[in-house]
């Protein structure tokens, strides 16, 4: 997916600047002694935890929402407009752009019909975002 994949990897891209990255936390049991003596049990609880294994990292959309938008010189509502949002991060957000990023996500609605779209793309380019690792707000995605 052109379009959305560049929409994705523009807000992605911004996850190892000043916004905060989460990783899922997955605490699993400390890894067992090397040497042949075993600890007792009580030693090994109060070892520090061993770091997670390698889980996907969850970006937080919204922080980097609110940075670029907290950056840009015009007030860009991100969380209820598709054209804000694209503009946002340095895309073209213009009726063309919009009618061909729809197709992408396949809209069956009346790609004339701007506002109809406009919401329809704001939603499923959000709910994307969040099947992919981005952690977007619930109410967004509702």
């Amino acid at each position: 997916m052109g379009l959305l994949s560049n929409l994705m990897s523009k807000i992605f891209s911004h996850a190892g600047t000043n916004v905060a990255v989460t990783t899922g936390a997955s605490a699993g049991p400390a890894p067992a002694p090397s040497t042949a003596s075993a600890q007792p049990a009580a030693t090994t609880a109060a070892s520090p935890p061993a770091a997670p294994a390698a889980s996907p990292k969850v970006v937080d959309v919204a922080a980097i929402m609110e940075s670029l938008a907290a950056n840009n010189p015009e007030k860009l509502d991100w969380k209820k407009s598709i054209v804000d949002l694209m503009k946002l991060v340095g895309m073209d957000s213009s009726f063309k752009a919009r009618k061909q990023l729809a197709q992408e996500l396949n809209y069956t609605g009346d790609p004339n019909d701007s506002a109809s779209m406009n919401v329809w793309l704001h939603k499923q380019v959000l709910i994307k975002i969040a099947e992919n690792g981005g952690k977007v707000p619930q109410e967004l995605l509702g």
